[in-house]
């Protein structure tokens, strides 16, 4: 005989159907919540450790910006103290100079010729004397120009002082140049 099943099997089989479908969507929309907040976590997890990587980087940054602040203060401190050498250096060398030049002073100052004034500036020397006459002047410039220290003499000025009775007498001021004496290669220079 034939089964004839009266029961409402497809209402049934839809509404199962339905358990299943709302249990998968659940179950989806759960698996998409973790799936986000894992993605969510991992990527809070990567900004905070590059924060802290940035963090520290800043402070490294900032030690290394104090350790360069001190290095400029370093290289000043060895810029002035180069110059200080190179000025002791300097001096040292010229300090026998000067006795070359007042020994070069008496050397080439003729006679009737005396000096009232020297001042040097540089490599400038300026010479203010009294002269019995304006040959001795002109001799004294030929020595000046001869020697091995002094040298460029230039007549400044020359003025003729009228002593009464007495013979007259000549006040001139005379610029010149001290040259430098290289030992290593035996020239002279200025």
């Amino acid at each position: 005989m034939p089964q004839i099943n009266l029961l409402p099997w497809r209402e049934e089989l839809r509404k199962e159907r339905q358990k299943v479908f709302m249990f998968s969507v659940v179950g989806a929309i759960a698996a998409a919540g973790l799936l986000v907040g894992a993605v969510n976590m991992v990527f809070s997890n990567m900004i905070d450790h590059q924060r802290d990587r940035n963090r520290l980087l800043n402070q490294e940054i900032s030690k290394l910006n104090e350790s360069i602040k001190g290095i400029e203060g370093i290289e000043r401190q060895k810029q002035r103290l180069i110059a200080r050498m190179q000025v002791i250096e300097e001096l040292q060398q010229s300090r026998p100079e000067i006795v070359h030049l007042f020994d070069e002073l008496t050397r080439t100052v003729p006679d009737g010729v005396h000096l009232n004034r020297v001042t040097q500036s540089g490599r400038s020397v300026k010479l203010n004397g009294v002269a019995q006459s304006s040959t001795r002047v002109s001799s004294y410039m030929r020595n000046v120009n001869d020697s091995d220290w002094l040298g460029n003499p230039d007549l400044d000025k020359i003025e003729t002082v009228d002593r009464g009775q007495r013979r007259e007498r000549f006040n001139f001021t005379l610029d010149a140049s001290q040259l430098v004496q290289n030992n290593e290669d035996g020239e002279i220079g200025q």
